[in-house]
């Protein structure tokens, strides 16, 4: 055959080789949620689910948690205080709302304007920002030609009833994109004193989007994400390592999550009598019926969002549970149809979640978690994370795998890093993404025995970015993805293998028992590394964090010829080796002869390259860098090893092109 017939059959042959490992380790829905790095387990790992008994009752009737009375002690500063009626239309597609938000000035000058976050303008048209980066897509959600939306403010008063509507502009400080309408800058009659509040009344109208990126309805389903004016982030001197006070504000991205301060909420939701509600926070009165509808009142401290879901299809499920650091809890379950008979899969994986965050971070503070499934075709809605209450995958099958327990145990994990900690999620994504698949990990091993398979992860690491950046910084939603997700979370793990197990969980227990409630930065997490190592980390965040390094380490060439040595035959091998990034400590190198013996040198792998001559009497049969893949930041674990007994100059196309054609089909396969 001609070399270009050979080319095409290796690549052929690699292509259906590579594709087959990515559909036995499940990377054909690796990215089915942006919010949880799905892998399956290996096959020996891999157990038949055995779904649970059919254990359904009729729905319970929910009734108000009286047992739960606020906290004595407030676990935040409370800048903000929304007290919130709702109403879902019969036609269950808009929302009628009418809110009372006070705000706290927290620092110390006073601050004349306040900044509002009216999120449903993300779905106004095609030009907004959020359309315009997303090119109408979230994950594999796509929007439709229902996935319209916007949030119109009908009235804005002070308690006075001095309308503010006419000083209400838009701003768009991000891009300048004049179509963007999801944030708006309120000049204030008279500036809010340090320590003093403003309360101001709002009533609004919210047209939902049929179900996409995060919000929406779907047939009868509804999950209201971002549904109400929000007051955006007024950062102390201090904070995040601010020198000055001032507002954080931007608009709604393709990429970009959310930021708020901590409050509290108080919100009455009224929907059509059929509909059973799932809420942030717990409910604090009887069900009230009246004229063909339902009322529900729920309440939450020390949150910064509130989110519910509605359906009259909801099978709820309730269990108290308590564990250490879990003083009691109500986990709440809003199972859709399809998935009742898995109840006791989602409480278990609830459970186990919540028992080992507590245990290795911090107490979980609130008396409420709720799980909400959303029905099939309503996927936009799953997986994601919202103060006390998550949204597991959709019903999309009655057979789930351990996806199922792995998007419950990744949505509970952001309870504690962006629920409690608080990272700003739109210039740092990393610090919520990431230390939430970090923990993801540790859980799925603990209660289900699932290992992460770390090298083929880092293998779909094509296009490594700075991870501290704001979230559209990336150039697209895959870039994004793989980074704040997947690198961030190899970052972490690669911290890990340096300091040993005892002292990473010190330090990230010693990271949210620091900064939860505290809006902490990635300089933050930093100080704390070195303060429990002991130990200066600048170099490594230099290229790890702020940079977009990986750590690739390859076998670069070879020479192997005989040579006589006093009358005997030997073999001299020179050995290249090169840094291809950044650096990440000792590697080890193995060389194994032909005889069978191994000799192993350790390469502190500071300078770009180094070379070992090895003259011996049994050739040289190859070399490897990293033979037990220690370094989880290296993402070309095909030039980690190299035969010796070719020709240099064969030996090298062969490495440099397999090298390249791998990668060239992990992009385009991944990407």
């Amino acid at each position: 055959m001609t070399p270009r017939h050979i080319r095409l059959v290796l690549f052929g042959s690699l292509a259906a080789a590579l594709l087959v490992v990515s559909l036995q380790n499940g990377f054909s829905n690796a990215w089915l949620s942006q919010y949880t790095y799905a892998l399956a387990p290996a096959a020996s790992v891999m157990q038949p689910i055995t779904p649970a008994p059919n254990t359904a009752k009729p729905p319970v009737v929910q009734q108000p948690d009286a047992a739960m009375p606020p906290k004595p002690q407030p676990l935040s500063k409370r800048v903000v205080e929304y007290h919130i009626n709702v109403s879902l239309r019969e036609d269950g597609q808009h929302l009628d709302g009418t809110q009372n938000v006070s705000w706290t000035n927290p620092g110390k000058k006073p601050v004349s304007e306040l900044y509002f976050h009216l999120y449903p303008n993300a779905f106004q048209s095609q030009k907004t920002t959020f359309m315009t980066e997303s090119h109408g897509m979230l994950r594999t959600d796509k929007a439709t030609s229902n996935s319209t939306s916007h949030m119109q403010l009908l009235t804005l008063q002070t308690l006075e009833g001095e309308s503010l509507l006419p000083r209400l502009q838009y701003t768009q400080p991000d891009d300048g994109n004049e179509s963007d309408m999801t944030l708006a800058r309120l000049q204030l009659p008279e500036p809010v004193a340090p320590g003093k509040s403003i309360t101001l009344r709002m009533s609004f109208e919210v047209k939902l989007p049929e179900v996409f990126a995060r919000m929406g309805y779907s047939g009868n389903f509804i999950m209201a994400g971002q549904w109400f004016p929000k007051i955006a982030v007024y950062e102390t001197a201090g904070t995040r390592g601010r020198t000055s006070e001032g507002w954080n504000v931007h608009q709604y991205h393709g990429n970009s999550e959310f930021y708020s301060d901590f409050g509290i909420y108080s919100v009455r939701i009224q929907v059509p009598e059929a509909y059973t509600v799932a809420a942030t926070g717990f409910q604090t009165k009887p069900i009230a019926e009246k004229d063909g509808t339902k009322v529900f009142q729920f309440y939450a401290e020390d949150v910064h969002d509130f989110a519910w879901a509605a359906s009259p299809d909801f099978v709820f499920a309730e269990t108290a549970y308590s564990d250490k650091g879990i003083p009691g809890v109500r986990i709440k379950l809003y199972l859709d149809p399809m998935h009742v008979e898995l109840k006791d899969r989602y409480m278990h994986a609830a459970k186990s979640a919540l028992a080992n965050y507590a245990k290795w971070y911090g107490s979980y503070p609130y008396n409420t978690l709720s799980v909400v499934v959303p029905p099939k075709g309503a996927g936009g809605a799953g997986g994601m994370e919202y103060p006390t209450l998550v949204t597991a995958f959709a019903a999309e099958t009655d057979n789930p795998g351990f996806e199922l327990e792995r998007t419950v145990v990744h949505e509970i994990g952001h309870q504690f890093w962006y629920g409690m900690v608080a990272s700003n999620e739109f210039e740092e994504a990393w610090l919520d993404e990431g230390f939430t698949s970090y923990a993801e990990d540790k859980v799925m091993e603990a209660a289900y025995g699932i290992q992460p398979n770390l090298r083929l992860e880092a293998s779909y690491m094509t296009d490594p970015a700075p991870l501290k950046q704001p979230s559209w910084a990336f150039h697209d939603s895959m870039q994004y993805a793989e980074n704040v997700y997947m690198r961030a979370k190899l970052v972490l793990v690669d911290i890990e293998n340096k300091v040993g197990e005892k002292l990473m969980n010190r330090i990230m227990r010693t990271y949210f028992q620091k900064y939860k409630f505290k809006h902490p930065s990635t300089s933050d997490f930093q100080r704390v590394v070195e303060q429990v190592t002991k130990a200066n980390w600048t170099d490594y965040f230099n290229q790890y964090v702020y940079s977009n390094q990986m750590a690739d380490f390859s076998v670069d060439a070879i020479d192997a010829k005989k040579v006589d040595k006093d009358g005997e035959t030997y073999f001299e091998s020179h050995i290249l080796i090169k840094k291809n990034g950044g650096t990440t400590g000792p590697i080890p190198i193995l060389f194994q002869f032909a005889d069978g013996t191994t000799k192993t040198k350790v390469w502190a792998g500071d300078e770009s390259h180094i070379q070992y001559t090895e003259v011996t009497a049994s050739p040289l049969e190859w070399v490897s860098v990293d033979p037990d893949h220690t370094n989880v930041l290296d993402n070309k674990l095909i030039n980690n090893y190299m035969l010796a007994e070719l020709p240099n100059d064969t030996r090298t196309r062969w490495n440099l092109g397999v090298s390249n054609i791998i990668q060239g089909f992990l992009g385009a396969l991944g990407w």
